[in-house]
């Protein structure tokens, strides 16, 4: 399955000291109406929540790191949810050691420094339903 989309302005922020980061890709997201897209972070956080998903046991385990972290990398998507907009991210972070963790963004990962390059997607409805095989709320195209 798949669809096509064409490429929406790259809407460019640079997200609020203190915040959670994945709420303020949200808040991103809806200020420029986007309802489908795709992202990219770089920067710092304060403190960071990621998890990694068990596909046997179809659960997400977390990790957390209450230290100041670099962000290597972090790249998601946005759709929706039962009507309510979605943030799926990815993301990782460095230590000072220079140690790299990666996972799913999850809400607790609080922002130092952040920039965001947001690509808003036209034609194209990303909706999520939940798929039994591998319990996870997957693209419906």
């Amino acid at each position: 399955m798949f669809g096509v989309a064409v490429p929406g302005k790259v809407y460019v922020f640079r997200l609020p000291y203190g915040e959670d980061l994945l709420a303020a890709v949200k808040m991103a997201a809806e200020t420029v109406k986007a309802e489908a897209g795709v992202f990219w972070i770089i920067g710092a956080v304060q403190k960071g929540e990621i998890s990694f998903y068990n596909q046997s046991e179809k659960k997400y385990v977390r990790k957390s790191f209450d230290q100041p972290m670099e962000i290597l990398s972090c790249i998601g998507n946005i759709s929706k949810l039962k009507g309510e907009t979605l943030i799926h991210a990815h993301i990782a972070l460095g230590d000072e050691t220079g140690k790299a963790y990666g996972g799913h963004l999850e809400k607790g990962t609080i922002i130092f420094a952040a920039e965001l390059f947001l690509l808003k997607l036209e034609g194209i409805q990303l909706t999520r339903e939940y798929d039994d095989t591998t319990g996870l709320n997957l693209f419906s195209l």
